[in-house]
């Protein structure tokens, strides 16, 4: 059993951590807003700390799940930072969807003062992080992420190493422009068929057992029937997601541009309201404006 800081307790981290927790871990969280650290700490046992860098003191892996760069930034860097309590062997896990860019630059950084820094984005929902079956994607040097995978564990379905510093990074862009188009493509189907009068309940449990079968399908398919937004990966966090996507291909010469259509969509939604609805949302857009 390992002693961990878990930065970061959204709907996401707090879970993530609990895992921990209950694994026999010994748990310190920290959280911009400490009241969620208390209510954590009262749920799960453990220790909560005032700045990242208190709760990284001591530690053997601080792991951590914000929300984008800037965030990931302000918990590693400066005088409060984790980096600042962190001794040399540590190893810091970074759960956050962000740049490659910043990654890299904070491998290098940790690496200045011998702490390790894998990058080791997640896919699978707030599901797959309450329930512990997160596929994990993640990018750094062998030998630290060979120590933190165990950890990781906790909360794994699947973990991977996919190269070097930033490959994890670069594995959740592939996935987020993979979610985008089936999302797309299965909103389009299902308001097609409201429009043919068909039943769509009917027709998934036949169509998702063929060819056309995905995860999104089989877990999307009735929100977007029901029109029941109010749960799962928000639009706002999508379009945030994608922007790095976007950014990135720039940046190697790659064409994304199914990518860029679908983001442009969800930017349709957000002005409609739905900023913080599930990107199955965007079936509303198709109702709201047809074929525009």
């Amino acid at each position: 059993m390992a002693k961990i800081t878990f930065l970061g307790l959204g709907v996401m981290g707090g879970p993530m951590a609990g895992h921990l927790a209950r694994a026999g871990h010994e748990v310190t969280v920290y959280n911009r807003t400490h009241a969620k650290a208390e209510a954590w700490v009262a749920a799960n046992g453990g220790a909560w700390a005032q700045t990242p860098r208190e709760a990284a003191d001591g530690a053997e892996f601080v792991m951590a799940c914000v929300g984008n760069d800037d965030d990931l930034r302000s918990v590693c860097l400066g005088e409060d930072g984790a980096f600042a309590g962190m001794a040399a062997g540590t190893v810091f896990v970074d759960h956050t969807t962000v740049s490659a860019q910043v990654t890299r630059e904070l491998h290098e950084l940790a690496r200045a003062q011998s702490v390790g820094f894998v990058d080791a984005p997640v896919s699978g929902g707030q599901a797959g992080a309450e329930n512990g079956v997160l596929s994990i994607m993640c990018g750094g040097d062998a030998v630290e992420f060979d120590r933190a995978a165990p950890v990781m564990d906790a909360y794994a379905r699947v973990c991977k190493r996919m190269g070097d510093s930033g490959a994890g990074q670069i594995a959740k862009m592939m996935n987020q422009i993979c979610i985008a188009g089936l999302v797309q493509g299965l909103a389009e189907a299902l308001h097609f068929g409201e429009k043919s009068g068909m039943d769509g309940r009917a027709v998934v449990e036949v169509i998702s057992q063929g060819a056309a079968g995905s995860w999104q399908m089989v877990n999307r398919h009735a929100p977007m029937l029901d029109g029941e937004f109010n749960h799962g990966f928000a639009v706002d966090w999508m379009r945030k997601d994608l922007a790095i996507c976007l950014a990135a291909a720039d940046d190697v010469g790659a064409s994304l541009p199914m990518t860029a259509l679908v983001d442009q969509f969800y930017k349709d939604v957000q002005r409609m309201g739905g900023g913080r609805w599930d990107t199955s949302s965007l079936i509303e857009r198709l109702r709201k404006f047809g074929g525009e």
